[in-house]
């Protein structure tokens, strides 16, 4: 989970850096990692967005091409999920039963706007095709580490559910938390995924569960080490300027 939270780092960095924001790696590190935290305790799963954009000005970067860069990278995030949704889909669509409990347009209106946006966000990088690819590479790789876990919590319980069922499975609660009715997702992302690894993962939803809880507190683990860095992001948000002499 930590090698996945790198990958973040580094879709960002590599978006920022394109866009001619000559940011460190390690600053670039520092926000990420705050942001990461933040969102536990922010309204909706944009919450962290919001202070790695307020860190990024009070640190003296440009607003435009930093707001710019963070819808980017949520949505190379949606779009590499994307690539996973059908892993997730088949067994739905398989299930009757499922797809009557399961309600599929949430998901379709997130797609819609998801499209909508790219087409008017990524206009800095369509000239940029190579940053856009690597960022995409580095979504492929938060995902594979996110789908390696559960895949390990699964082995772990003595459940064998295949990779790609994860993986599809995983992205259908992602699309489904994108609704902003939680803190990060609270609750929303448990019970969806303990709602799709018990109905179509074959688990009982004891075992469900504990694995959706278990991901939950990897999450929050791993982001922990934005903790450090959030005092000095609020003392810099709540400095005031000098007066010009």
């Amino acid at each position: 989970m930590l090698v996945s939270r790198m990958f973040v780092v580094l879709r960002w960095h590599i978006l920022l850096r394109s866009a001619q924001v000559k940011i460190p790696f390690l600053r670039t590190a520092m926000l990420t990692f705050t942001g990461l935290f933040s969102s536990n305790f922010l309204p909706t799963t944009i919450g962290g967005d919001v202070v790695r954009l307020t860190g990024a000005m009070q640190l003296g970067y440009d607003r435009a091409i930093c707001l710019a860069s963070l819808v980017a990278d949520r949505l190379i995030g949606m779009a590499g999920m994307l690539f996973a949704l059908p892993f997730g889909l088949m067994p739905v669509f398989s299930n009757p039963n499922s797809l009557q409990a399961f309600s599929l347009a949430p998901l379709v209106t997130k797609i819609r706007e998801f499209i909508h946006r790219t087409l008017s966000a990524f206009s800095i990088w369509f000239k940029k095709p190579k940053a856009l690819m690597y960022s995409l590479l580095f979504t492929f790789g938060n995902m594979a580490c996110i789908f390696a876990a559960i895949y390990l919590l699964a082995e772990g319980m003595s459940d064998h559910l295949s990779y790609w069922l994860i993986a599809g499975l995983w992205s259908l609660t992602y699309f489904v938390t994108l609704i902003p009715i939680s803190i990060n997702g609270f609750g929303v992302q448990e019970l969806s995924l303990t709602f799709l690894l018990s109905r179509l993962g074959g688990l009982t939803p004891a075992e469900s569960l504990t694995i959706a809880i278990l991901i939950r507190l990897l999450f929050i683990i791993t982001s922990l080490p934005g903790a450090i860095f959030l005092p000095s992001i609020l003392a810099a948000i709540n400095a005031k300027p000098e007066p010009p002499t």
